[in-house]
């Protein structure tokens, strides 16, 4: 199959959007805690996270055009503080009801528990395995299409000793952390190789 710019102009606005995001392959699968300044919390579920280096340690992610009020956006403007939470199969449901537009915080809708950290001005999500905590540097306007690119440095990581290997990577597979394609298709993660640190 061979697909044009002409082709993406004729799609259905929902199978557009499914092969945008399928496109790059599977994505980190995180739910993005924040809070208004009167302390009521929003949660999220973003696919659109990147690594942007670790010295310091910083992390991206791009929210949508803001065509319609966007609470994790504009919380994230006021406190300047948001959190990132891995997904695992277990919460994975409430995970992904966390998309419906709910007038209420998603965590009395889905069941999901809120932990706060003194001075993160975000709530966590208890059930997740691996959880971070960012502090906003920037804020990138992509003109193109009228979204933006947030970045934070980690400021707060929180997981369990066993996950941590000996190089200092997390074991995301034992923390049984998942990955999504489009707006609804999620997946395990299985280790296939690790090589050494390629040198000429």
């Amino acid at each position: 199959m061979k697909l044009t710019i002409e082709d993406f102009d004729s799609m259905a606005k929902l199978n557009r959007v499914q092969l945008a995001t399928s496109l790059p392959g599977a994505k980190p699968m995180c739910l993005v805690g924040t809070q208004s300044m009167d302390g009521t919390t929003n949660l999220a579920p973003f696919s659109s996270i990147v690594h942007l280096g670790s010295n310091p340690m910083l992390i991206g992610m791009v929210t949508r055009p803001a065509t319609v009020e966007r609470h994790t956006l504009n919380n994230i403007l006021a406190t300047e503080h948001w959190t990132i939470n891995h997904v695992h199969k277990e919460i994975l449901s409430q995970a992904h009801q966390c998309s419906a537009r709910y007038q209420v915080s998603e965590f009395d809708a889905t069941g999901l528990t809120a932990h706060h950290v003194p001075e993160i001005n975000a709530p966590f999500v208890a059930e997740s395995r691996i959880r971070f905590a960012l502090q906003l540097k920037e804020i990138i306007d992509i003109e193109s299409n009228n979204t933006r690119l947030i970045v934070g440095q980690v400021i707060l990581i929180e997981f369990d000793d066993a996950l941590l290997e000996s190089d200092g990577g997390i074991d995301l597979v034992q923390a049984d952390t998942l990955a999504s394609t489009a707006l609804d298709t999620y997946f395990t993660i299985t280790p296939h190789a690790k090589l050494p640190y390629a040198k000429t």
